[in-house]
């Protein structure tokens, strides 16, 4: 299947209107077998910043395309460029209350499953096990030729020796990693080629127009399958490469529950949406379920 490069969704009918009751999401979260899909939304207390909500960085940035980068050197520059730069940061980022407490939820049988949209990698670096990586890792790279993989922060080293002194000041970052640098900042930056093979190297991840892998895709399938509900964290579902899941849930009648600010694309097959602060929300739960969360 591919990945829609949806960038942004304009609800076309009345969606139900969201609510602050946890109570729902307590309840079935206290029965287990959720499986969590989770967004960007989930990560902005860690610092990295949501697509599409308030001061979503889709109001200043678009996202690398697969066909943008495999098709231009001048694209592939411009990526890595202001990737090596984002990674600083992004590399640097901690796992915050609600990563944390969906790993607590997993430890106690309570989530069967976290299939994530993230490429942050913090779900894991929280101490949750059984996550899909949806739209990959950037903790990885993998060369478009002989596709061998490869650690990041590899890469950042072999980065920072081809491009000594690079420290442009970008105008922000993005939830790819991906920092909002100028053509100019961008002009001189040297990209480095497989160590193996000398062909180009991409981060393993999707990106938008490139296809999620079918095992990937039928793995998440197969989780939401065997569950009694989902529970969608931060996403506004904009992508099908989410929303498919959720339609599946509803489709074979199972629980959906979306704790989200902003409508989402998934309102309408939801029971509820529940606008709230995600950190605060899931630790009130886990508060209220007995589930002790691991401290910050």
């Amino acid at each position: 299947m591919r990945t829609r490069p949806t960038l942004s969704w304009t609800p076309t009918e009345d969606l139900p209107p969201a609510t602050t009751d946890l109570a729902p999401v307590a309840d079935v979260l206290r029965a287990g077998g959720v499986v969590v899909l989770s967004g960007a939304g989930i990560s902005t207390e860690s610092g990295i910043p949501d697509y599409r909500g308030e001061g979503g960085s889709l109001s200043r940035h678009t996202p690398m395309t697969y066909q943008d980068f495999t098709g231009s050197a001048r694209a592939r520059r411009r990526y890595w460029a202001r990737s090596h730069l984002g990674w600083r940061t992004f590399g640097r980022a901690l796992p915050n209350a609600g990563h944390r407490a969906v790993a607590a939820f997993e430890r106690h049988g309570l989530v069967s499953g976290v299939i994530t949209q993230n490429v942050d990698h913090l779900h894991q670096a929280a101490g949750s096990e059984g996550v899909v990586e949806l739209h990959g890792s950037l903790r990885r790279v993998v060369c478009l030729s002989c596709g061998a993989l490869s650690a990041r922060r590899e890469l950042a080293a072999r980065l920072e020796e081809a491009n000594p002194g690079f420290a442009p000041v970008p105008a922000g970052l993005n939830p790819d990693g991906d920092a909002d640098l100028t053509d100019e900042q961008v002009a001189d930056f040297r990209v480095v080629p497989c160590t193996v093979c000398g062909g180009v190297l991409k981060p393993d991840v999707v990106f938008f127009g490139e296809n999620v892998p079918p095992r990937r895709v039928e793995h998440c399938r197969s989780l939401v399958r065997e569950a009694a509900s989902l529970l969608v964290l931060g996403s506004s579902l904009t992508v099908m490469s989410g929303l498919r899941f959720v339609r599946q849930a509803a489709d074979a009648g199972k629980t959906v529950l979306i704790i989200n600010q902003d409508p989402t694309r998934g309102d309408r097959h939801a029971r509820t949406r529940l606008a709230l602060p995600l950190g605060a929300a899931l630790t009130t739960l886990a508060g209220s379920l007995s589930v002790p969360v691991d401290p910050a």
